[in-house]
């Protein structure tokens, strides 16, 4: 492991610790939190992004940080041109890889995505895998959320980090999977201080009336279009601009 990384690990293995104090009835001793344990993903295009991804921050030069899954992958695709019209500008860097789960972040994290540079923002938005490809119980998986921001925290100590609430799934308001997110999203909103880590959900961005999730701007219920990442650009900007200081 490298050198560098001893401080975040010790961090979070105090943190870790604590955490399974204060769960106590809800977690016995037996359980794994494989949230927080970091692991790569074996396929060989994430390996090759990662590696893409690391030979970019070490050209440096990077303001402004997002990570996450495929969601925030789709940056690069349907969301082109919005982030072109709002980011492009901003030396900003898309750390989304498809199919990720906080513990994949981990490992990235870990392993040269954020060595050397010291960006003003990171926007983290993960989790709905946690969810649904491995069914962690909230509480897991907003441990992996918690671990990753102590390891921005750690890593990255002048970098003010905005955590987005992880994004309704689902057509309906009562769609198991949008339930299960939004139970994540109760309990990660109190690990915002305002002051070094903030909070956002932008949910109601793309819900209608009777919170339903339009074909027009998820139509998988789950991945925005391109008018969905209009959405989400447009809803964040103006706490972007207060956060890069602009």
């Amino acid at each position: 492991m490298y050198p560098r990384s001893f401080p975040a690990l010790l961090c979070l293995t105090l943190w870790l610790g604590a955490i399974l104090s204060t769960l106590g009835s809800t977690l016995t001793a037996a359980d794994r939190i494989r949230a927080v344990e970091p692991t790569p993903q074996t396929q060989s295009w994430w390996s090759a992004r990662h590696a893409r991804a690391v030979a970019r921050i070490q050209r440096g030069h990077v303001d402004l940080l997002f990570i996450g899954d495929s969601i925030t992958q789709g940056w690069e695709e349907d969301g082109r041109r919005v982030w072109d019209t709002y980011y492009g500008r901003r030396r900003a860097m898309n750390l989304g890889f498809n199919s990720d789960q906080t513990d994949n972040v981990l490992w990235r994290l870990q392993h040269g995505e954020i060595d050397g540079i010291t960006p003003k923002l990171a926007i983290v938005m993960i989790g709905t895998n946690n969810t649904t490809m491995r069914e962690d119980p909230p509480e897991h998986t907003a441990a992996g959320i918690q671990a990753i921001l102590t390891t921005l925290r750690t890593r990255l100590p002048q970098t003010k980090v905005l955590l987005l609430a992880v994004f309704p799934r689902g057509a309906s308001a009562d769609d198991p999977n949008r339930l299960v997110n939004q139970a994540v999203n109760e309990r990660v909103r109190a690990f915002a201080d305002q002051r070094h880590v903030f909070f956002l959900d932008l949910g109601p961005h793309f819900l209608d009336n009777t919170g339903r999730l339009s074909e027009n701007v998820m139509p998988d219920a789950l991945h925005p279009n391109e008018h969905g990442y209009r959405l989400w650009a447009e809803g964040m900007e103006g706490l972007i601009k207060t956060l890069l200081g602009e």
